[in-house]
Parts: structure tokens; sequence; C-alpha cells
């Protein structure tokens, strides 16, 4: 085995593990996952996401669970009708959120590989009733849906953890139909971080390093062939939002704020699959 397919085995273990445990303590308790010892990425990153009436309408559990750093689903148009795939979709608040905006004659994928979270998800897909739903297990690298079967793809700071983000790309433009949206939110760095401040600040934003840099993200969507590529900022994460928590992890913060301040955001990322040229009543075959 490679060391880069080690490294990627072991970026995909550790975030198994920590997920995991993450919806364990939700399903066994009633507190929020965010008092999982395991977890130092959670308040402010995770809070206030979500506004009361869409909270309201979800079982306790699947907001308890929410680990994101957005809220992917109130910033994109779905349509009725269209199919939506939430790519680590963890105890399933955005499949849910997603299903009820594409009604009945839609359909919302939660993707997650992650058993607990998978489990914990459908039992709330039962207590919300909500029938145009099904969670999928596998990876993100490797999406287990037909090419051209979904609308719109969504995320909600998970892409940040995969260990071969090129590939997650790559599958989320295989499986959009023409014309496609993919719309995620995610953890991004901008300008440069030097290590030593990546690898601390990333005890708390995303709890594993793995921010791509704004322009290296855009550039491996266009890679993988994407158009109307655009990243808008959702939240600039300050010193003093994580202080608590590099504080706790023995980090010196005044030593690397300077170096770190306004380097890494949570981040709406918009980008389109081409639709198909046409040239009359039916499409060239050339």
């Amino acid at each position: 085995m490679s060391t880069e397919t080690t490294a990627q085995k072991s970026v995909q273990e550790t975030v198994q593990e920590k997920y995991g445990a993450a919806a364990r303590q939700v399903s066994q308790t009633s507190s929020s996952a965010c008092c999982n010892p395991a977890f130092t990425c959670c308040d402010p990153i995770t809070g206030n996401l979500y506004n009361e009436t869409e909270k309201g309408a979800l079982p306790a559990k699947a907001v308890q669970a929410s680990l994101g750093c957005g809220n992917p689903t109130a910033l994109i148009e779905l349509k009725p009708g269209e199919t939506v795939l939430d790519l680590g979709s963890g105890g399933g608040i955005d499949v849910l959120l997603s299903a009820k905006r594409v009604g009945p004659s839609g359909k919302a994928y939660g993707l997650d590989m992650t058993d607990d979270m998978l489990a914990l998800a459908r039992e709330n897909q039962r207590q919300a009733g909500v029938e145009n739903v099904e969670f999928l297990k596998g990876e993100i690298e490797n999406i287990p849906l037909p090419e051209a079967s979904v609308d719109v793809v969504i995320s909600n700071c998970v892409i940040n953890l995969s260990a071969d983000k090129d590939r997650v790309l790559r599958e989320a433009f295989r499986v959009l139909k023409p014309g496609g949206r993919f719309a995620v939110s995610d953890v991004v760095a901008r300008g440069e971080v030097p290590d030593a401040v990546r690898q601390s600040m990333m005890l708390w934003v995303g709890c594993i390093a793995g921010a791509l840099e704004e322009n290296e993200y855009t550039a491996k969507l266009a890679k993988a062939g994407f158009t109307a590529i655009s990243v808008e900022p959702t939240r600039i994460y300050s010193i003093e939002d994580a202080r608590r928590f590099l504080e706790d992890a023995g980090v010196d913060v005044d030593a690397i704020a300077p170096q770190a301040e306004g380097k890494l955001m949570s981040a709406f990322i918009r980008a389109t699959k081409p639709a198909r040229s046409c040239c009359g009543p039916a499409c060239c075959s050339n």
C-alpha cells in the first residue's frame, strides 16, 4: 500500500471514529454532540446555522447531530421534483430539509460511511415521517449512484475532511445531470497559512487538517469540469472564536494570532455542471 493510500485511510478512519462517537452520544443521550470530548470543533462554527422554523420541523436529535459549518439548503434554490444528494449526511438534517423543499415528487439522498450516523439518520427520518429520502452507505470518493442521476449536490463541512478532494469533486461532477448544481458549505483557507498554524487551528476548525486554500478549491472544481464557480464567505473565524478550544489543547494562542487571524472561514461554494449543447430537435451526436 502506498504512503498516500495509507494516509488517506488514516484520515478516513479518524473521521469515522469521531463522527461515530458523536452519533452514539446523540443517540444515547439528550445532550448535544458538542459535549463529546472527541470534538473540539463545535460552537461557534456549528452554532446558529438553522432558524427556529427549520429546527422546529425536525426531530431534536437531527439538530443535535448537526456538525456542519453552514446551512447549504438555505443558500441554494431547490425546486419541486428535483433530486438532491448530500455528501456526508451525518444525522440527516440537510437531507430532511431538502426533502421537504423538493416535495413528494422529488427525492433526497444522504450518503455517509459511518454506520452509527446512518442509524441515527434513519431514525430521524422515521420520526420526521419523511418518505422521499434514502440514506446510502458509502464514501464520498466513491458515490454509489449512477452517472447523471441528481440535480443538486450539497454538503456541509465534509469535503474538507477528505484526503482525496479531487476524486470527491470528480464524483460529484459524474453524478450530476447536465446543468446540475454543486452547492456546498465548507471550511476554506484564505491566503497562505503556515503549516504549524494550520495544524493548531485545525484542532478547532474541521477537527483535522484539510481545508483547501480558496484559489486551490476553485482550481480543483474547474479541473473536475465545473463552471460558474464562486466562493462566498459566510463566516471568517477569528482567534477569539477559537481561543478556548486552542488553549484547552495547549496551544499558545497569542503566538499564532498574527499569522492566523482571518485566514480560515466557512464558505458557500457554488458551481455548475455544463449543460449539453444542442442543435435542433435532437442533440448533436458529435
